[in-house]
């Protein structure tokens, strides 16, 4: 397979340097040529193209990774140099705007939950993306076959492909990505000012307050794009901590020890359950679900499946010869999770059986 890589930085280097552990092509592009060069001599990139249109040429799948602020366009130039039978996917942290911004069959936005304190190619690493959720986004008019292709490359990385709605999505990363940098921001700042003169005591001030501001600062550049971009669901975070705020100024106001105990117990079992989410095991089923030829039906299978957190180990598509309908084999772990598989597929009219 022939991969393009739009941007290689850390994130489109890693992806390249996975790409080529499995044997496929990769060329890069970047708009900076001497990204290139780096991407060459790390091993990232088969070769580094001078103008998109070439990066794309015979290319089976092409990643965007540009700053969210030029991610439509980007992507939108990219499916205009792309062939017919490319996958298109991004790897931006929003995904609202620019699934709304492209209708394109070839279009599946994406969104890998890996990353790393340093930035650039030289920093990535083909090992990046074992065991991370890499979101996905189909849309109605999204090509099943494209998808599938998608989603077996990315399983292919270690990555664990999910789909998942747009506008779910961008919900999700302002609680647990986009409100923690605000946080983390509002934190340093009221420290520093509390602090005053005594500033350089900030390294005494114990490891809690470190983990709680790590990510304070992040490179304004980047996010600066990405609070805007998402900015109606951080507003609607923001007003929410305001209120949970409220009410524990009032517990401390009244001196409820007992109201102030249980929130604090309560923050506990919601952490544990957090991170426990989505922890699977068990043997791996195989369903097989008879399809018509429609557009949307595998992205209505998956994001049903996605949306009840049932992740897909793999998956793959035979269409029938005539074309008119096909066969969707979906390999899911664990027991539960595969009878709740044939439940919401079967809810969706679609017959389907364990093979």
């Amino acid at each position: 397979m022939r991969i393009a890589v739009v941007g290689v930085g850390l994130i489109g280097g890693s992806i390249g340097l996975a790409a080529r552990a499995l044997g496929h092509e990769v060329v890069g592009f970047d708009a900076d040529a001497r990204v290139l060069v780096q991407a060459r001599e790390r091993g990232a990139v088969d070769a580094g193209a001078a103008r998109l249109a070439a990066a794309l040429a015979g290319a089976d799948a092409a990643f965007v990774a540009a700053p969210v602020g030029v991610l439509p366009a980007v992507v939108q130039a990219t499916l205009d140099a792309a062939q017919s039978g490319c996958v298109v996917s991004d790897v931006g942290s929003t995904k609202r705007t620019l699934i709304a911004a492209s209708a394109d069959e070839r279009f599946v936005g994406g969104h890998p939950l890996a990353g790393a304190e340093t930035a650039g190619v030289r920093h990535a690493r083909a090992e990046l993306f074992r065991g991370a959720t890499w979101y996905l986004t189909p849309a109605t008019g999204t090509s099943g076959v494209l998808y599938e292709r998608l989603h077996r490359l990315l399983a292919a990385f270690g990555a664990q492909p999910t789909a998942i709605d747009a506008g779910e999505h961008d919900r999700v990363m302002s609680s647990v990505s986009h409100l923690p940098h605000v946080l983390a921001n509002v934190l340093v700042a009221q420290a520093a000012r509390a602090l005053g003169e005594d500033a350089e005591r900030l390294p005494a001030i114990g490891p809690s307050f470190r983990d709680a501001t790590r990510v304070a600062g992040a490179n304004g550049a980047i996010w600066t794009d990405i609070y805007l971009a998402n900015r109606d669901a951080l507003i609607a975070g923001i007003d929410d901590v305001g209120a949970r705020l409220a009410r524990v100024r009032e517990a401390l106001l009244a001196g409820d020890r007992e109201a102030l105990a249980s929130w604090n117990e309560g923050a506990a079992e919601d952490r544990r359950a957090l991170l426990e989410a989505g922890v699977a095991g068990g043997p791996v089923h195989e369903l097989r679900a008879s399809v018509p030829n429609r557009p949307g039906v595998i992205a209505d299978i998956a994001l049903a499946l996605g949306r009840a957190n049932v992740n897909i180990v793999d998956m793959a598509l035979s269409p029938s010869a005539g074309g008119t309908q096909g066969v969707v084999a979906l390999w899911i772990r664990g027991d539960e999770q595969a009878d709740r598989a044939c439940e919401l597929i079967s809810g969706q009219g679609i017959p389907v059986a364990r093979a």
